[in-house]
């Protein structure tokens, strides 16, 4: 019995499949948002380096949307300018949404990607689960509980509020556990870390199905 072809056929599906992951696009978009209360723009690079420039006039969330690009491995441009005469909410929910569009464009139809995300990250004593699903069902199960109502001028009710946005407009679902911490910073940042890891791993292209959607509906 000749048991050659059986082992060579195999071997040209690994191959074909490696060529079409060669072949896919650039994943990368520009979304920009005017609003009576904000004007934001926001270009994303999925398969980056990890660049970013955030100038949203509110310094602590430039810091978190650097731990997404550094983590995520994503290039990130977001100028923002808003009300912060009122507060600075409508600045910070509108970076969410946009940013939330920016990455749902690049995506495309999800086409090839792990879909799946999940991560633990410490930051000192603080530890934060994230799990997400780019699913196309919005969803956010947020479970922190940070002590003070402010890090510096940064009301501390707006972390919510922008993953909120962002779900809403990427069409993820995520959910966040806090199975520790008692410092605000370290519990956001951890919380902004684990995000951008988890991301990382759910946007990533897999080999297997580089041409194909991670669902077996055939659609998201």
């Amino acid at each position: 019995m000749n048991t050659s072809n059986a082992i060579s056929e195999p071997r040209s599906d690994r191959a074909f499949n490696h060529s079409q992951e060669l072949t896919l696009p650039c994943r990368s978009a520009s979304v920009s948002r005017k609003t009576g209360e904000t004007d934001v723009h926001v270009r994303i690079n999925v398969d980056g380096s990890g660049n970013c420039t955030a100038k949203t006039g509110i310094p602590f969330l430039d810091h978190m949307l650097h731990q997404i690009a550094s983590h995520g491995l994503i290039d990130l441009d977001v100028q923002a300018t808003g009300d912060y005469e009122i507060d600075d909410h409508h600045t910070n929910e509108d970076v969410g949404i946009t940013l939330g569009m920016a990455l749902g464009k690049a995506l495309g139809d999800r086409k090839g990607i792990v879909r799946f995300g999940h991560f633990i990250a410490p930051l000192d004593e603080a530890l934060i689960q994230v799990a997400l699903d780019f699913s196309g069902r919005p969803h956010l199960s947020y479970g922190l509980t940070i002590p003070t109502e402010r890090v510096g001028t940064y009301d501390t009710q707006l972390v919510r509020e922008f993953f909120v946005a962002l779900v809403n407009h990427s069409q993820m679902t995520l959910h966040i556990r806090q199975l520790d911490g008692i410092n605000s910073h370290h519990i956001i940042e951890a919380t902004f870390k684990a995000f951008a890891r988890s991301l990382r791993m759910a946007i990533e292209i897999d080999p297997r199905r580089a041409q194909t959607i991670p669902s077996s509906k055939g659609v998201l």
